[in-house]
């Protein structure tokens, strides 16, 4: 024993101190001790193995595990008692920090779930007997040395009222120190003021009021109330006016229907009068514009705060694909800080309101929070809160999510969880200032779970007692959150029934009032989204989209990108194969004039860094490229030092800023679209590693950049770069699906482009910016064409060409000519290598380089200038349902006219067999030549039914 006699000697609350700091983080702590500790957990650890098993607390062999101690070299001593009590109090306050959120009273309308074991004191060891002795334990929750009654009853409060806290399981010492220190204070409840509980009042009564209104002047109208989590509005109230205080000066929110209407009038200050036309469905003042229904509509104002704090309000207008719109937050976020607080990203405050069952159901939640840490896509920080429900539509959370809670995806990232009952608005205001305050000291996610309850069925014409019987009796007697607040006030005196009755009145009669006014318009306006940002743009239609747009740039300053772009710096060494390569780059330029494509590219982005504007690149491999061809990121040879040549161009020159991303396209396309929303000087591409994985983003296509700028009064510059090109390569190499982005190309809503030089894409790029609009851009980039020797440009074709959005065949001797062959992309130069092999000078290879806005009347008089051809060809390398021959039939008038050569149709886009795969291709292309070799065999007749006529 002599070995362990300093136990005997040593204050307890020394003990208890160094214990504590071990439970948090092993490390800490001195060697010797940590083995110390190891020994005593294993004892205990054992024991209480014993007593889930047996249930038998206390007996003398599971005692004297717990007694013992055992140290790192195999030793063994025993403990004296009253220290080992203290250990065992230590680990019931561990208990309480790790689980306490298992037992607490968060839920208003359900009983919670039995978890075991409880956090009884006899499962730590300890009994009824201990209650009255003092410990020192009691130093580290704050309250000193105390007794055991005492120290569970502050665990109690802190650990298991309204507020259920999960943070145990963060690996940052400090992150958890700064949490346990808050919620030592005041044992984790408010201590709100007098005015600051009548201003919960107030907003809580605007939130319930406001809800009441919609409900009986628009019966049965789809609204998605906020009733059941009603406290969510006093709450966003609370964080608004701290986070102004904190230095936050811009919010951008995002959040799915329930509660939107609410939180737009309450919060965002949108005019209760817009609201109630859009209920009575008027139509709009612009006549070039479709709108959405009222609850997916976005909203950008300035607040101005009760200390007079500015602070600028976007709620992003969102699709019905509930988590959708998080991606696109975050990207807004980032763009603000990006242009605005460059040196302090805090300044941005994303908020992501969800729902219980999507937060849970839905992937992209889980690729956006994967992002948090990451360089290119990191914001300070989220607060995410879950407007919860406990229910999806119809559906039980226990049918919906296999995890305890539906925040459980929080612990990707290790971010804490604060669980708060919705009846107890105090408690929510609470968790929330906390929740902001955790954001802006560590400037990472917190999670913020409202449970709640959903007062009506999925849309207020639905009838949810269907499916939850049980549950709905229950809710139809519950009072709502602010009569339930209305009474503490009253019996704290804080109010009286005549405030009460006031506050009710009087917002009701400014419902009304804005409901009457309302009424006197015809017509209802949708205010653009963060037009602040958007100042200079104009909306264009589909015959401006196709103006000539001067795209030239001054050849001595192009050279002077190009000399920045081909010198590596001398003092670092690079790989020999980087080496190489930018000499073959400066080669292209200064000696062959034949610049590839990743010059064109290189040099577009150089050029409009040069005048300014900024550039944001992002997708899987980018850095490099899929194909090895950009290298805009170079990495020294011995440090793995970045350089990145593109930003030494000039003085006050814009920033180009390229990410590889994590392997998602959903998030990143939609976090990529919300940055190009928030900043339409920034060029902003993302590239698909191959074209056709941009499907796993379909839902942003389809909702946002397709449809938003008729939806929400949208324009979006963003570019999307999609390799395309059939190589061999099998179904998933091979096609980027050029056909889904065709389908919804309508009237102005996107550019769409197949193009064959590089000097193509200098001038595509360049027009993306030089333009005074903005709009998607889809341009089906090569792989092959990479390294073609065919597919160069002159250095004057990109300094004083443009863009041509046809390009007629330069060889072509009219009166030859006796097939035109319409094509697009690479496969022009599979044509072009079998004309020249065969010196087919009656043959005309025409390109159709932008394919939305269709240039169809260039494509009618080429077909008059070559009127001797007897045969017009629209020649493709897809498969007849795929490519681009059934956008043709819907937008080129003389499609009828066009001989299709292409694949036989099929369901996958290419064969996995490279032969059989170069067979296909081979046949189009003899038919496209001679049209006697027609590959389109007619289908096999089906089979007749027994009994069946011929």
């Amino acid at each position: 024993m002599d070995k362990y006699s300093f136990l005997n000697s040593a204050h307890a609350s020394f003990f208890a101190d160094l214990y504590d700091r071990y439970l948090k983080n092993p490390d800490s702590v001195e060697p010797s001790w940590r083995a110390f500790f190891q020994g005593f957990d294993f004892g205990t650890e054992s024991a209480l193995d014993e007593l889930e098993v047996y249930g038998t607390p206390g007996t003398a062999d599971t005692q004297s595990r717990v007694d013992t101690v055992t140290s790192s070299n195999g030793q063994q001593a025993e403990m004296p008692q009253s220290l080992q009590k203290e250990f065992q109090v230590i680990r019931l306050i561990d208990g309480y920090r790790s689980r306490g959120h298992l037992f607490t009273e968060t839920n208003p309308v359900r009983d919670r779930r039995q978890y075991e074991p409880t956090l009884d004191i006899e499962n730590f060891g300890l009994s009824e007997s201990d209650l009255d002795t003092v410990f020192n334990a009691g130093e580290i929750i704050g309250i000193g040395t105390n007794t055991l009654r005492e120290i569970v009853e502050h665990l109690k409060r802190i650990y298991c009222d309204a507020i259920g806290v999960e943070y145990m399981y963060m690996r940052t010492p400090e992150r958890i120190a700064w949490i346990q220190d808050r919620l030592n204070v005041n044992d984790n409840h408010p201590d709100f003021s007098d005015e600051h509980k009548k201003r919960i009042f107030r907003k809580l009564n605007q939130a319930v009021s406001f809800e009441s209104f919609l409900h009986t002047k628009y019966v049965g109208q789809k609204r998605f109330s906020l009733e059941g989590n009603e406290s969510l509005i006093p709450a966003l109230d609370a964080m608004v006016e701290r986070a102004a205080e904190l230095g936050v000066q811009q919010f951008v929110m995002g959040m799915a229907h329930r509660g939107r209407l609410n939180v737009l009038t309450n919060i965002f200050g949108k005019a209760a009068g817009d609201i109630f036309s859009e209920f009575d469905g008027k139509d709009y003042e612009q006549e070039i514009f479709d709108g959405d229904v009222k609850y997916h509509l976005g909203w950008t104002s300035e607040r101005k705060t009760d200390n007079g704090n500015r602070i600028n309000m976007n709620i992003a207008p969102n699709p019905s694909h509930l988590e959708a719109v998080g991606a696109v937050v975050q990207g807004i976020a980032r763009a603000k800080q990006d242009d605005h607080f460059p040196d302090d990203f805090s300044k941005v405050l994303p908020i992501i309101v969800h729902g219980d069952a999507a937060i849970a159901g839905q992937g992209v939640v889980y690729e956006v929070i994967q992002m948090e840490k990451l360089e290119g896509y990191r914001t300070n920080g989220t607060v995410h809160i879950v407007v919860n429900n406990q229910i999806g539509f119809t559906t039980n959370y226990l049918d919906g999510r296999s995890s305890t809670y539906c925040t459980d995806v929080a612990k990707v990232t290790l971010s804490p969880v604060l669980h708060v009952n919705s009846d107890d608005a105090e408690a929510v205001v609470h968790a929330s200032l906390l929740a902001l305050e955790y954001r802006m000291r560590f400037n990472r996610d917190i999670f913020l779970d409202l449970l709640g309850y959903r007062k009506y069925g999925h849309n207020e014409g639905d009838e949810p007692r269907f499916t939850q019987p049980k549950l709905y009796k229950a809710i139809a007697d519950h009072p709502n959150p602010r009569d339930i607040y209305a009474e503490k006030l009253l019996k704290e005196g804080v109010i009286d029934e005549a405030f009460v009755e006031t506050q009710e009145k009087e917002y009701k009669a400014f419902l009304e009032e804005e409901l009457e006014d309302s009424r006197k318009e015809d017509t209802t306006e949708i205010t653009p989204f963060m037009a602040d940002e958007w100042k200079g743009f104009e909306n264009v239609r589909e015959w401006e989209m196709m103006a000539p747009i001067d795209t030239t740039y001054d050849r001595e300053k192009l050279t002077e990108v190009a000399k920045t772009i081909t010198e590596l710096p001398e003092d670092k060494k690079f790989l020999r194969k980087v080496d190489k390569l930018v000499k073959d780059r400066k080669k292209r330029f200064f000696e062959t004039d034949k610049l590839d494509w990743a010059m064109g590219e290189l040099l577009a982005y150089g050029s409009l860094l040069e005048e300014g504007f900024e550039v944001r690149m992002t997708g899987q491999d980018i850095e490099r490229g899929t194909f090895s061809h950009r290298h805009a990121v170079m990495k020294v040879e011995e440090s793995e030092e970045e350089v990145m040549l593109l930003n030494h161009i000039s003085e006050g020159q814009g920033r180009f800023q390229i990410y590889n991303s994590l392997l998602s396209e959903y998030a990143v396309v939609g976090f990529d679209y919300g940055y190009a929303m928030a900043s339409p000087k920034t060029l902003t591409i993302w590239e698909a590693q191959f074209g056709d994985f941009s499907n796993g983003a379909q839902i942003m296509i389809d909702q946002y950049i397709s449809a938003a700028e008729d939806k929400w009064k949208l324009q979006n510059g963003l570019v999307m770069l999609l390799p395309h090109g059939y190589e061999g390569q099998g179904a998933e190499h091979s096609s980027a699906r050029m056909e889904r982005y065709l389908q919804l190309c309508a009237r102005d809503n996107m550019y769409v482009a197949d193009v064959t030089t590089p000097a193509q894409m200098f001038h595509i790029l360049r027009r993306q910016m030089k333009v005074n609009f903005r709009k998607p851009l889809i341009i089906f980039t090569p792989k092959s064409l990479l390294r073609h020797p065919k597919a160069v440009s002159t250095v004057d074709e990109l300094a004083n060409g443009s863009f041509q959005d046809v390009i007629d065949d330069a060889s072509a001797e009219v009166k030859k000519i006796k097939s035109a062959v319409f094509c697009t992309g690479k496969f022009y130069y599979d044509l072009l290598a079998v004309k020249e092999e065969h010196e087919r000078d009656d043959v005309a290879l025409i390109r159709i380089e932008q394919l939305f806005p269709l240039p169809f009347q260039k494509m009618k008089d080429l077909m008059k200038k070559y009127r001797n051809a007897d045969d017009f060809v629209w020649a493709q390398e897809e498969p007849r349902n795929m490519g681009a021959w059934s956008h043709l039939m819907m937008h080129f008038p003389d499609a009828h006219k066009l001989r299709v050569a292409s694949r036989r149709f099929y369901a996958s886009p290419a064969a996995g067999s490279a032969v059989r795969s170069k067979m296909r291709h081979e046949q189009v292309i003899d038919y496209v030549f001679d049209k006697s070799k027609n590959n389109m065999s007619k289908p096999k007749p089906r089979p007749k039914e027994e009994g069946e006529e011929a």
